[in-house]
Order: structure tokens, then sequence, then C-alpha cells
């Protein structure tokens, strides 16, 4: 009886109090990963709505083809707008002009009409919309000033079934995302630090095996599936590869480093920092400074222009995007297998 009244007493063993079982629900490493995730969601909406709240032309590379006796007069004119949203500079020709805005030189090009009043600007759309609609606002600006008309032609547009020229960003977040993602799983079924170098060695040939048919599946949609970027089914399968060993095998190398810290890590540097910098919505040269300058080093940017430039631009520009993800594959490689390696040796538990 005195058992019975004891258990249900205020204070006594079959109560406990509200701290306690809070406690025992939330630990604190479970109140500091959620502590985490909630600084990548705040992280998260920091970087896209800074990145394209107000989308402003900074340099724009432009080539203008005029009369010698104007051709100065024009690319200074566009050099001296107010807050340099134009970078031009002469061409020779318009035949020269033209091959620079397909082999990704400049982004538009202002062909002056030596004898009449209707000046035309090429752009190619393919390479982003937002960049070709920017170029000729540039170029409506001046011809206001100089009463002169302008018709803009695009000599490179999206293929039919690319909508505005998005899929191959699109693309390589899809890539991105299993990449990370397939590490992440594996961190998760597995220990996020492997054992030892021969597990790493392991885990990475997996990821490798992974990273080639997730390339293989991302080629079929876009080009079999839905023909958005069709004709380039090889090129698209090989970058689709490396695009996701890059994301992996980086990914990996942070969860070796930092454990499990190193998932949300990873969301941090490809999908907060990585996604709104890649240049889909809105290119490079329409972002605020600090995603215009990370945009290319970090894979989401250097995977979605080498496809873009692989589809629409006969592969011109994109030996730097390659290096980049080469880069990010072969130091999440490297340093995935020296950490495994160093944590055997300096006595770290097998997980």
């Amino acid at each position: 009886m005195s058992t019975a009244l004891s258990s249900t007493t205020p204070g006594g063993p079959g109560r406990r109090g509200f701290l306690a079982e809070l406690r025992d629900a939330v630990s604190l490493r479970a109140f500091l990963l959620m502590t985490g995730v909630l600084l990548l969601q705040v992280g998260f909406v920091v970087s896209y709505i800074g990145a394209f709240h107000s989308p402003s032309p900074h340099r724009v590379p432009v080539a203008v083809v005029a009369p010698p006796q104007v051709s100065r007069q024009v690319v200074a004119l566009l050099n001296r707008l107010p807050g340099e949203p134009a970078r031009a500079t002469a061409a020779p020709s318009a035949a020269a002009a033209r091959r620079q805005v397909l082999d990704r030189t400049v982004d538009a090009a202002l062909l002056v009409d030596a004898v009449g009043t209707r000046d035309t600007l090429l752009v190619a759309s393919a390479g982003g919309p937002a960049v070709s609609d920017t170029a000729a606002q540039l170029g409506r600006r001046i011809e206001v000033g100089r009463k002169r008309a302008i018709t803009v032609t695009d000599i490179r547009p999206p293929a039919p079934a690319d909508g505005r020229g998005l899929s191959s960003f699109y693309l390589v977040v899809g890539w991105m995302v299993g990449g990370y993602l397939a590490s992440s799983m594996l961190a998760v079924s597995a220990g996020a630090r492997p054992a030892n170098a021969h597990r790493a060695l392991v885990r990475l040939a997996v990821l490798a095996l992974y990273a080639v048919l997730s390339g293989l599946a991302g080629a079929v949609v876009v080009d079999t599936v839905f023909h958005a970027l069709p004709g380039h089914f090889a090129a698209l399968w090989g970058i689709g590869a490396l695009v996701v060993f890059a994301a992996a095998a980086s990914s990996m190398a942070l969860q070796t480093l930092f454990g499990t810290v190193g998932i949300g890590l990873a969301v941090l540097l490809f999908v907060v920092l990585g996604n709104p910098s890649a240049g889909g919505p809105y290119p490079s040269v329409l972002l605020p400074p600090f995603w215009r300058v990370i945009g290319p080093a970090l894979p989401p940017g250097a995977g979605t222009t080498a496809v873009r430039n692989t589809v629409y631009f006969s592969g011109n520009a994109t030996t730097g995007p390659l290096w980049v993800l080469g880069a990010w594959a072969a130091g999440g490689l490297l340093v995935g297998l020296l950490a495994s390696a160093r944590r055997r040796d300096g006595g770290g538990v097998p997980g």
C-alpha cells in the first residue's frame, strides 16, 4: 500500500519533472543540431533573397561594331553609363562580333548602321534570357540619347522544349542534390566517418558508380524523354557524372572531417550558397558582388555553365568550369582518404 502511494506522490519516482522529461526527449546534441538547422534555414532565405531581390547589370560584356569615326564614341558612352552596367569593346566586323557572342567572350554585340538610323543588337538568350533582356535595355538607353532605333536579334535561342533556357540549371541542381544526398545516406547508414582509408575508398567507389548512373539518368531525362537539351547525350552524361561525384566526394570529405555536421556544411555550400549563385535565373553579371564572385567557383555554377555552353555554344568556355568540377571531385577524394587514414593512425575508434 505504501509503495503504491509513493509512486503517485508528487516528486516521487512515478512523477518526473518537465525539465527531466525534456532532457530525455531532446538531448544536448539534438538541440545543437536543431540550432544548426535553424541557422541553415535563415541562411537559405538570406542567400536567395540577397541574390535575387534586385538583379542589376554589372559590366555586361558588349562588342561594338561601328564606323571608325563613331566607334570610340559609342564604346565610351556604354562604359560611362551610371553604375557600370556595361563593359564595351570595339569589334572589327559584324562577323567577328557574332563569333564573340557565340564563343561566350561577350553577351551581346551592338552593330551600328553606318548609313541609316536603325542599329542591331545581337544576343544569345540560350546563355541566359535575363542577360539578353538586360543587354537590350542597355542598347535602348544608348539609342534614346542618339535618336536611333534598335532591332534585337536573338542568334542562339533556347531549344523549343527548354522554356526560358533554365533546363541546364535545374538539371545540375538535380544532379547536385543526388550527389550530396547519396553521400549523406551512406553516412547515416554506416557512420559519418569511415573507419579507415580502406572503408573510405570502398565508399568512394560506391559513390563513383552512383555518379555514373545518376549522370546517365539525367541525360536520359533532358535528352531522350523531354528533348529539352537534345543532341548531346554522351557529353551530358559525362558532365553529369562529374557533377554528381564532385558533390558526393566533397560531402563525404566534410563528413569525414566534421561528422554529422559535415552534412549541414554540404547543404550550406551547395544549396544555400551554390544554387542562387549558379547563374540559373540570373547569370553572374546580374548578381550582387558576393554571389557574383563565389558562383563560378562552386559546383552548381560550374556545372550549369558547362552544360549550357556544351549544348548551345559548341563547348566554348567550358574548360574553366570543368576544371572547377574536377578540383572539387579530386579534392573531396583526397581529403576523404587522408582524413580517414589519419583518423585510423591516430587511434580513432572504428565507427
